[in-house]
């Protein structure tokens, strides 16, 4: 009788080791501890880091394609476009004069730590938002609903529990993109028990809950068992992969350490589409690339200078060396594919002679030194920074204007260009909601300078414009509206926009259910690795 029983143990023990070594298993989407068909742990390769696990306090997609995976917004997006669907609320009812909007929470739903998602919570979250003041640490809430509580511009009057399952919000003056700004990343509803850790130990009530950050290497998510959609997801986990080198990520690809990338060199294309066990994937355009000036700063404070950077750069030559026709030259701040944009708007055309006489205008014929920065890390809209650094470096020579290229960390680039102290900057916006509000306002508003406004860029006439075309319903009116508004942009330069650029990803063969999303990021709960 005790042998039959220390047999049993032994196989016992035999059979939980297996279970625990199979579920360490690394590099392969098959390794991750699921039985079931399409699970596993899916690994993503991206080239920078997340900034913070805290989405009202980013800005970037390197964090944001972590926090969708945790975290969830009152209203949410299709899966391939920006209409707006149900998320944490099934409903809600619009007032007539369009500043009452009352939601209709899920039953249910529970955060990462056990407590109960409600209305309480809802109001918790805006109300460490609007009460802040903080337009460096959340920016984007100073940026979509016009600063903070007390303060003239800001959107929002009220926000109230009516009872657990039941908010409303009361604005100051109606809104036209309100439902499309809740449904954004960084208003996605955080355990208000936890608000002070969750930038590194984040708590939200999305479909994967987090496990494990190691800076600079992976950051790591599993399956919420507890989800309120039984169904989902899909996967057992999801592994975020850090590999800087756009083609050290697709290498890691190719052999099968990891299962999806982004920021792939438009280069490599055809290493990917003559791969049998790869598949591309291409994310519809709606952003911008650009160079920004600090419109305070010397000699950036001068129009003449601005318009003299905009006819040096040659988009036509960067498009072809460093897109591979992934990308179209932009002339506006906002892409085509938003409503509102004005095609009548003419590009600054490359003329090197035009250049040398606006900048013999603004006193500066002989040139001057200066410093660009340039992103280090790539991103949708730029694969390759540096190298499209050292193209604009090259044509500014043209003209005597000796351009010292920077970089920072990523984190730390995004600081201190927030702040005000880069010259003239490399950046990009992937555009979060579909429509132009988010782009005009949001990133050249004289409300936006110390949030997303990183060239600090003020105009009146522009901000009436753009605080007039929030408040109509008439898309009509609206667009007409932002179509004035970039042709005042466009003549006072406060940038060279640069190109809309077709962002490349590339995945195994195994991977279904993924759906590149407009805005740049999506949650991979439908995702499975067959």
């Amino acid at each position: 009788m005790k042998k039959k029983k220390s047999l049993w143990l032994f196989l016992s023990c035999v059979l939980a080791l297996s279970l625990v070594l199979a579920g360490c298993g690394g590099g392969s989407s098959e390794e991750g501890g699921s039985s079931e068909k399409g699970g596993g742990v899916m690994i993503y390769g991206k080239g920078g880091d997340a900034v913070s696990l805290d989405p009202a306090i980013v800005t970037d997609g390197e964090s944001y394609i972590v926090t969708e995976q945790m975290y969830e917004t009152l209203v949410d997006f299709e899966k391939d476009s920006t209409d707006v669907k149900e998320g944490l609320a099934e409903k809600w009812d619009i007032s007539d004069d369009g500043l009452t909007y009352t939601f209709t929470l899920r039953e249910g739903v529970k955060f990462h730590d056990g407590e109960d998602f409600n209305a309480d919570a809802v109001v918790k979250n805006f109300e460490r938002w609007a009460k802040s003041k903080d337009e460096a640490k959340f920016a984007y809430y100073a940026s979509m609903f016009g600063g903070f509580e007390g303060e003239e511009g800001h959107v929002i009057k009220e926000v109230k529990a009516v009872d657990e399952k039941t908010v409303e919000f009361t604005l100051v003056r109606p809104q036209a993109p309100f439902l499309k700004n809740l449904a954004m990343s960084p208003f996605a509803i955080a355990s208000p028990s936890k608000f002070d850790s969750i930038d590194k130990q984040p708590v939200g009530t999305g479909p994967f809950k987090f496990e494990d950050w190691k800076p600079g290497d992976t950051i790591k998510v599993v399956k919420n068992d507890s989800y309120w959609d039984k169904e989902l997801p899909k996967l057992s986990g999801v592994t975020f992969k850090v590999i800087k080198d756009n083609s050290a990520r697709l290498n890691a690809l190719i052999k099968g350490e990891i299962d999806l990338i982004d920021g792939m060199n438009p280069s490599d294309m055809s290493k990917v589409t003559e791969d049998d066990k790869l598949q591309l994937f291409e994310r519809p355009s709606m952003n911008v690339g650009y160079l920004g000036f600090n419109v305070e700063k010397e000699p950036f404070n001068k129009k003449e200078v601005r318009q003299a950077i905009n006819h040096l750069v040659n988009k036509d030559d960067i498009i072809k060396n460093f897109y591979e026709g992934t990308a179209e030259p932009a002339k506006n701040p906002m892409p085509p594919s938003i409503g509102g944009y004005d095609d009548s708007v003419e590009g600054y055309e490359y003329d090197v002679e035009k250049a040398k006489a606006l900048l013999k205008e603004a006193g500066l014929e002989k040139g001057f030194k200066m410093d660009l920065w340039a992103m280090p890390v790539p991103r949708p809209y730029m694969p390759d920074g540096q190298k499209v650094a050292e193209a604009i470096q090259y044509s500014l020579k043209e003209v005597n204007i000796d351009a010292k290229i920077v970089t920072f960390e990523w984190g730390a680039y995004l600081e201190k260009v927030q702040a005000g102290e880069a010259p003239m900057f490399m950046l990009g916006w992937t555009g979060d909601n579909g429509d132009a509000d988010n782009f005009l306002y949001t990133l050249l508003d004289k409300d936006s300078i110390g949030s997303n406004n990183y060239s600090r860029y003020s105009n009146d006439e522009v901000h009436k414009l753009l605080i007039d075309a929030q408040t109509t319903p008439d898309e009509a009116k609206r667009n007409e509206l932002y179509k004035q508004a970039q042709q005042i942009i466009h003549e006072d330069a406060p940038w060279v926009p640069l190109v809309h650029s077709t962002p490349l990803l590339a995945g195994t063969s195994k991977i279904k259910g993924f759906v590149p999303h407009p805005k740049g990021s999506q949650s991979f709960q439908d995702v499975t690795l067959d």
